[in-house]
């Protein structure tokens, strides 16, 4: 599903690192948005929230510790700082400043993709306990694969979003438990800011609709107003 891969941006100024990068990312089926400064690295960050940022701290325009305080503002999403510094300091300061890992060049393709899988596991950006990502979860006719992480209605693809499919997982490992818009927020986003609740309920609004749920039906998601949303159990 290429909709469902991860986004990964790469800040990185150096033209044949970043072709690299590219390749060992695509053809392990990520998706990879390109950037060369910390000008375009905040804009792609902004436009297309990626599931991980993969960032070069000497960048022309500014230092990529930077770019690690500009997103930690908003955000919780892992970033891993690809650097020629081999410093110690180098390497607490950009950990402390909330890198969640630090590779130095040259680095080696298993490596990247090890410590790639690694930050997405471990961190709080939409993932679910390892347990819940194994095998399906059934409510009538809809079948979630969680191994493929796809979401199917009578055996068709909902096309969800890497968002969607994020939310309505989340859902599904706590069926029957009404989860809080703000805790909803957390584990799909990271984080919580004023937009947080319109953006759920968007997301919210296309899932239901990719699942053919028509308005005021309460097929497998349950809307508590003011509070959250809860995915039905086998009885309702």
């Amino acid at each position: 599903m290429s909709s469902n891969r991860y986004k990964v941006l790469v800040i990185e100024d150096e033209p044949k690192i970043r072709s690299f990068v590219k390749t060992v990312l695509e053809t392990n089926d990520y998706k990879m948005i390109p950037a060369d400064t910390y000008a375009m690295g905040t804009t792609m960050f902004m436009s297309h929230t990626p599931d991980i940022v993969i960032l070069d701290l000497g960048l022309p325009d500014a230092d990529g510790i930077d770019f690690i305080s500009f997103v930690r503002k908003t955000s919780a999403v892992p970033i891993i700082v690809l650097s020629a510094r081999t410093g110690e300091q180098d390497k607490v300061s950009a950990l402390d400043m909330g890198a969640n890992d630090y590779i130095t060049k040259p680095f080696g393709t298993a490596e990247l993709l090890a410590r790639i899988r690694a930050a997405l596991r471990n961190s709080r950006f939409g993932k679910l306990p390892e347990a819940a990502l194994i095998g399906k979860f059934v409510l009538h006719d809809m079948t979630i694969d969680y191994d493929k992480r796809t979401v199917y209605i009578k055996g068709v693809d909902a096309n969800l979003t890497q968002t969607e499919y994020n939310i309505i997982s989340l859902l599904s490992e706590h069926t029957g438990k009404v989860l809080t818009y703000t805790s909803i927020i957390k584990a799909v986003w990271g984080y919580p800011d004023t937009g947080s609740t319109k953006k759920l309920q968007v997301n919210m609004a296309n899932i239901r609709k990719k699942l053919g749920i028509k308005p005021g039906d309460n097929k497998y998601i349950i809307n508590e107003l003011g509070v959250g949303y809860r995915m039905c159990d086998q009885n309702e």
